[in-house]
């Protein structure tokens, strides 16, 4: 049941960026469903890595200004590691990052 729970997770948080990348402009999401599924797999680890680094007071999650900063510079970091699914402006992410955050509050992609 739990691999069943975070398949869903990122099925929806790859739809989620897929709807971003439709609504923001400087952020394209390349490759499709296929292209967003791996671009929120790495954007979910950059995030868990930048949780452990710095702690959860920068978790998007928070919904503090802190936390978007955080999850912008997420997303602008992960086009350099998969140049080919994803590429973002600096403008690109900051607009994400909040299109996001108003999407997670009304479908949240983390468990509960």
């Amino acid at each position: 049941m739990q691999w069943l729970g975070l398949v869903i997770r990122f099925v929806v948080s790859a739809l989620v960026l897929i709807v971003a990348s439709w609504l923001s402009p400087g952020f394209v999401v390349k490759g499709g469903f296929i292209g967003a599924l791996v671009a929120a797999v790495v954007i979910a680890a950059l995030g868990y890595v930048a949780e452990t680094l710095l702690g959860d007071r920068i978790s998007p999650q928070s919904r503090g200004l802190v936390g978007f900063i955080t999850a912008a510079v997420v997303i602008y970091l992960a086009q350099f590691i998969i140049p080919n699914f994803l590429s973002v402006s600096l403008v690109g992410a900051l607009i994400s990052a909040f299109i996001i955050g108003l999407i997670d509050a009304f479908v949240p992609t983390v468990l509960r």
